[in-house]
């Protein structure tokens, strides 16, 4: 029985994904007919819709809201432009400066606004226009923002760690907060590394000493978005508020220095940033309550645990066992999106893991830095298309050049995969965590 509820639910998904049919619906679909095979055809309907309410009637998820307004306010106030100056400050004097900068600057911008895509259209919109003047190869520049920019998806604050939390069932938001830090750094400076490689190669130009005062000017420009990190992580790691209390305080600060200090944003602004923001926030929301009911469908056919005896069965290594688990996420991630792949495979994963001791807060980095790895592939990777996009090259294009990135991204998986206190030994430090 598992496995013919696994083919109607993942062969309807494959179908319906092929067909065209938008994701949120294709699972909500697959989920029906799933429950189908034990219900009537009504009943089946009615749990569908009955688990996407109740999964999102989660005060934790009040927190996705609100970051993407954030985001979307910072995006369209001028901070990513003080970031991009201060990034170019940071790698100014390295082979391809202009590269490095891009990478900086997406590791700042994105770890404030916790959108990857967000990031490569906003830094991605500035640096491409100055490369291209510079002599760079507009698909050498594409690929370095396609690759840097899931950076933000692992310093947090991250929408995708609230979405593993709930999943899970409570695993400590703050602790996958920390624990970010080190993996999201690791990606960026793998990220850089290449580049300079290529740069160098390239014989790109390195870009002139700034002056001091102009470093001061440039570091001061950028404290006050950048205190916005101390401001959210303090907050949380102090226990002084939680995290969906720290997505509200996000927006009331951006909206302070996008209306009073750099005055980028008036307020009959405001209505097209609060109605794209509802757009956004409706469309991850839809994903998410329907990615909820296909785990539920799972759940209520044993799918997760069948999968979990056949691998435990398969190899009791947990070496092995965490590279198959690694390049079917992999696989995954170049077919789906982000949200949905978390939501359908973690509890499909978890239970493995668990049974060879790896701890939930490492696995849900693993996890997330894996599937950032699949924003930046074809097929349908949302970086890639958005990199592409305000750079005007071509996918097959940036192919070439971003394939050593990517091999770079997943060298450092690896590397944070099996060695877990390269996750987990921040949130001991600064929270006591001992899960």
């Amino acid at each position: 029985m598992e496995l013919f509820s696994a083919f109607v639910l993942f062969g309807a998904f494959g179908l319906l994904m092929v067909l065209g049919v938008p994701v949120a619906y294709a699972i909500g679909i697959a989920s029906v007919l799933t429950f189908g095979i034990f219900m009537t055809v009504d009943q089946s309907i009615f749990i569908t819709a009955q688990q996407i309410a109740s999964g999102l009637d989660s005060f934790t998820l009040l927190a996705i809201p609100f970051f993407i307004l954030a985001g979307n306010i910072m995006n369209r106030g001028g901070i990513a432009l003080r970031l991009i100056e201060f990034a170019k400050v940071l790698g100014g004097r390295l082979p391809g400066s202009l590269a490095h900068c891009n990478v900086l600057a997406n590791m700042m911008f994105g770890a404030i606004s916790g959108s990857a895509v967000a990031a490569a259209a906003a830094v991605g919109g500035v640096m491409a226009p100055l490369q291209k003047k510079e002599g760079y190869d507009p698909a050498y520049s594409a690929a370095v923002n396609i690759a840097s920019c899931p950076t933000g998806l692992l310093i947090p604050p991250s929408t995708t760690f609230i979405v593993f939390s709930l999943i899970t069932g409570g695993t400590s938001i703050a602790a996958l907060f920390v624990a970010g830090y080190v993996p999201g750094i690791l990606m960026g400076i793998g990220i850089m590394i290449v580049a300079g490689i290529m740069a160098k190669k390239r014989g790109y130009p390195v870009a002139p000493r700034p002056s001091t005062s102009t470093v001061i000017a440039k570091t001061v420009d950028a404290l006050l978005p950048l205190s916005l990190i101390l401001v959210i992580m303090g907050g949380i790691i102090g226990g002084v508020f939680t995290a969906t209390e720290a997505s509200a305080i996000a927006v009331v600060y951006s909206l302070f220095l996008a209306l009073f200090i750099y005055r980028e944003i008036k307020l009959q602004d405001l209505p097209s940033i609060f109605l794209d923001s509802a757009v956004t926030t409706s469309i991850v929301l839809l994903m998410i309550g329907c990615s909820i009911a296909m785990s539920k469908a799972m759940a209520f056919a044993d799918i997760p645990f069948a999968v979990s005896d056949a691998l435990l069965a398969l190899s009791e290594n947990p070496i092995v066992l965490l590279l198959i688990i690694n390049i079917a996420l992999l696989v995954v991630g170049m077919f789906m999106d982000m949200t949905p792949a978390l939501l359908i495979f973690t509890p499909i994963f978890l239970p493995v893991v668990k049974d060879l001791g790896m701890d939930p807060v490492h696995f849900g980095v693993m996890m997330t830095f894996n599937l950032c790895i699949g924003i930046c592939t074809p097929p349908v990777g949302s970086a890639l298309f958005v990199g592409c996009s305000v750079a005007k090259v071509s996918i097959a294009r940036v192919i070439k050049p971003l394939l050593p990135m990517i091999a770079m991204q997943i060298a450092v998986l690896m590397l944070i995969t099996y060695v877990p206190e390269l996750s987990l030994a921040l949130p001991r430090w600064l929270l006591g965590y001992g899960g």
